[in-house]
C-alpha cells in the first residue's frame, strides 16, 4: 500500500513544529543531530526511541558514533521507487522523538 505523501505546505508545518530536523535526501526526508554527554546517555536515547518506533511501526535510519546520533526519517512505503519521501508517520514519529528530550 502506497502511503500519501506530505505536501510542499504540510512539510513546512513540519520543521516549523520541529525546528532541530531538516530536510534531506532532495525533500524525500528529515533529519537531527542529538549530541549527549556520553555514549551511555546516546545509547539509552536510542534505546527509548526503539520502542516508540516498535509503538508505532516506523523506524529510523540511524547513526550513532560514542556520544553523537543522527536520525534520518522518510517512509519507504510513501515512494518506494525514490527511496522514500516524508509521510505523516514521519512527522508523527519525530513528534515523538522530540518528546523525549
Amino acid at each position: 500500500m502506497i502511503v500519501p505523501q506530505l505536501t510542499d505546505a504540510e512539510c513546512d508545518t513540519l520543521l516549523a513544529a520541529h525546528p532541530g530536523w531538516s530536510i534531506s535526501r532532495e525533500g524525500r526526508a528529515i533529519e537531527r543531530t542529538f549530541i549527549f554527554a556520553n555514549f551511555s546517555e546516546a545509547w539509552g536515547f536510542m534505546n527509548r526511541v526503539a520502542l516508540l518506533a516498535e509503538a508505532h511501526d516506523h523506524h529510523p535510519e540511524w547513526f550513532n558514533v560514542y556520544n553523537r546520533l543522527e536520525i534520518t526519517l522518510t517512509t519507504h512505503d510513501a515512494a518506494p521507487e525514490a527511496g522514500g519521501a516524508l509521510s505523516e508517520r514521519d512527522a508523527v514519529m519525530a513528534a515523538a522523538i522530540d518528546a523525549l528530550l
